[in-house]
């Protein structure tokens, strides 16, 4: 066998082989030799069928095997050989013309053909230890737990019958009966009975609660919206519709009273237990806040600590997918480049530097994780397959199954345990100093969020 390597530009290299027919012709009479106690040929006893009669039989097939098993093995062997990390799939290019073709099966040539390979370079792994990261965080005070209350106080405020005649106002709520129309003709899921909307909180579709100000009970009208344009029903979507809106019912928002008996109907004992409960959602809400900026400030060092050229194709793929998705975004929202006050090539610019940054911090997650034995088990795949699952009640078995049936899904359940594992790893060695801030301080908007991996 003969490798000459035809080309190395960057991270792509190319690679000429050439095997002799009489390489290939002997691994071919291997393989037909194990055949004979496999096949039964008409004529002949079990294992007693002769070789030269079995290349006449199947010779054509088994060549052909032998050639697939000969490139796989043979460029297996060049790249361990070189210490080769592939970025992609081997490109392998066969010869085509039909002669050559059948020389080459027939055993009468030798099979030359040429390779492709774009590799992952050596990544040199900085010091960790020599790493610094603030850690922000958040002491949640009584203030914070009033607001906290406070809020859940709104989201459950009773509701008042206003007087007879009385007209709704924005932060009323309407009890409404509708029916809806495209051109005059209904549409599936556009009718409802005793339906509550509450003035102004954006649940209905854009325009709708709006045209609600000033009706009364009893009162009907025709409210004229638009579906939006990246609504989830496709056959809705951008759609003009009417509604014959029925009012059956006014009411105006009433003062909540937070005591012991209010924090009973939301199914606690008591008003102190009501502030445990918000006070430890509080802290688990910081904490998760805290995390997410200690991971991006750490993402940002591992970023300027490893600088390499990451394989174009690798970058190009993750451009593709991430461009592709902000195109039908903007599509579907009817946006334009200049309503982001950027064009579309400032854009398109933007995010390859973003692609490149993913690529580069995903191969250095995963060379970290390989040289110090990071794995994620079977078991915490499952922890976050439950945990999907109890996001959606009612379907856990369809969640359960999906998962269990789909190994791309699983994969990308997996991703996201492996690197904050990797992440965590990290951390331990880094230096980590802890800097108390204010609650907006930690949520305030962070550049870097967009380009985190």
């Amino acid at each position: 066998m003969q490798v000459t390597e035809t080309l190395v530009e960057g991270l792509k290299h190319e690679f000429q082989i050439s095997v002799p027919a009489s390489d290939l012709d002997a691994k071919a009479d291997v393989k037909l030799v194990e055949l004979k106690d496999k096949v039964k040929l008409n004529g002949f006893r079990p294992g007693k069928v002769p070789v030269s009669h079995l290349k006449k039989v199947y010779g054509r097939s088994v060549m052909a095997e032998t050639i697939d098993q000969t490139i796989r093995d043979t460029n297996t062997q060049i790249f361990t050989e070189r210490g080769f990390r592939l970025a992609t799939e081997p490109k392998i290019t066969m010869p085509t013309e039909a002669k050559e073709v059948e020389d080459i099966l027939a055993g009468k040539s030798d099979l030359t053909y040429t390779v492709s390979i774009e590799v992952v370079p050596a990544i040199a792994l900085a010091d960790f230890k020599s790493f610094t990261v603030e850690k922000p965080v958040v002491e949640v005070t009584d203030a914070d737990v009033d607001e906290a209350i406070k809020r859940i106080a709104d989201q459950n405020r009773p509701y008042a019958a206003k007087a007879e005649g009385a007209k709704a106002e924005t932060g009323d709520r309407a009890t409404i009966s509708f029916k809806g129309s495209i051109d005059g003709v209904p549409f599936e899921g556009g009718t409802g009975e005793g339906i509550q909307v509450v003035i102004g909180a954006g649940q209905f579709i854009p325009g709708f609660e709006e045209q609600l100000i000033g009706i009364a009970a009893g009162e009907t009208r025709t409210l004229k919206v638009s579906f939006p344009k990246n609504y989830a029903s496709e056959k809705l979507a951008g759609q003009a519709a009417e509604f014959e809106t029925t009012a059956t019912a006014i009411e105006s928002p009433q003062d909540s009273t937070v005591d012991d008996e209010f924090a009973k109907t939301l199914g606690l004992e008591s008003l102190d237990k009501l502030k445990e409960a918000a006070r430890e959602r509080l802290v688990a809400e910081f904490a998760g806040a805290t995390r997410q900026k200690v991971k991006r400030m750490l993402l940002d060092r591992l970023d300027e600590a490893h600088r390499f050229e990451a394989p174009p194709s690798l970058v190009e793929e993750e451009f593709n997918l991430m461009w592709n998705s902000i195109k039908a975004e903007m599509e579907s929202g009817g946006k334009t480049f200049a309503d982001e006050d950027t064009t579309e090539e400032a854009a398109k610019e933007e995010y390859q530097k973003i692609a490149d940054r993913r690529v580069r911090l995903g191969l250095v997650l995963s060379e970290i994780g390989e040289k110090n034995k990071i794995t994620v088990t079977d078991d915490e795949v499952s922890r976050a397959v439950i945990e999907r699952a109890r996001q959606m009640p009612g379907r856990e078995k369809e969640v359960w199954d999906y998962y269990r049936s789909n190994a791309n899904a699983l994969a990308q359940l997996r991703a996201p345990i492996y690197e904050d594992k990797v992440v965590d790893f990290i951390l331990e060695l880094a230096n980590v100093t802890e800097k108390k801030v204010t609650r907006e301080d930690l949520y305030k908007d962070d550049d870097a969020e967009k380009s985190a991996a």
